[in-house]
This record gives C-alpha cells, sequence and structure tokens, in this order.
C-alpha cells in the first residue's frame, strides 16, 4: 500500500499521493487547509496524478480543497484525477463541479 500524501509541489499545485481513504483522510484534510492557507497564489491546481486509490474519502477531499480555495478567494481546479475518482464523481453528479 502505498502512503498518502498532499504537499505545495511548487507554487499554486497543491499534490495528492498514495492511497487516499478513511485511514490517511483526516490528516490529509488538516495538511491540505493549511497549505490552502498559507499559500499566496490567486490559482490553485489540485494535482492528483500521483493519487494510487482513491475511496469517497478522495473525492471529499478534493470538495473540502475546492471549498477552503473559494473561502480563501483562490480560483481552483483539479489536474489528473484518476479513473476510481471519476466513476464515484460521476455517481454524484459532481464531475462538472471538479472539471472546473
Amino acid at each position: 500500500m502505498s502512503e498518502a500524501g498532499v504537499s505545495m509541489a511548487e507554487p499554486g499545485v497543491l499534490a495528492l499521493a498514495g492511497v487516499l481513504d478513511y485511514r490517511s483522510g483526516p490528516a490529509l484534510r488538516k495538511q491540505g487547509k493549511a497549505l490552502i492557507a498559507a499559500s499566496r497564489e490567486s490559482h490553485l491546481v489540485l494535482d492528483c496524478t500521483a493519487v494510487v486509490k482513491s475511496s469517497s474519502v478522495g473525492l471529499s477531499l478534493l470538495l473540502a480543497f475546492m471549498r477552503d480555495a473559494q473561502a480563501a478567494g483562490k480560483a481552483c481546479e483539479v489536474r489528473g484525477m484518476p479513473s476510481d475518482m471519476r466513476e464515484i464523481a460521476e455517481v454524484y453528479d459532481l464531475d462538472e463541479v471538479l472539471a472546473g
């Protein structure tokens, strides 16, 4: 199993990695919120290209990070969403919300 993580890979790019599930979600939520608040960029990219596997928790994280960015007055987009996350988003009709 791949260890989960969230980091500001480069200015304005919040990178999620590993397995996003109920075990990793709470810590990632706190870390991501702090990183978004500390970012000075006006536009954020939520980069999911390094996500190995995701449950609905990963989708919840993306939505929470989008809310955090919006509350901070930052534009936000999602990049590299893996197929399992995309399928969950489609079930809940969130694919358009996450598309931009």
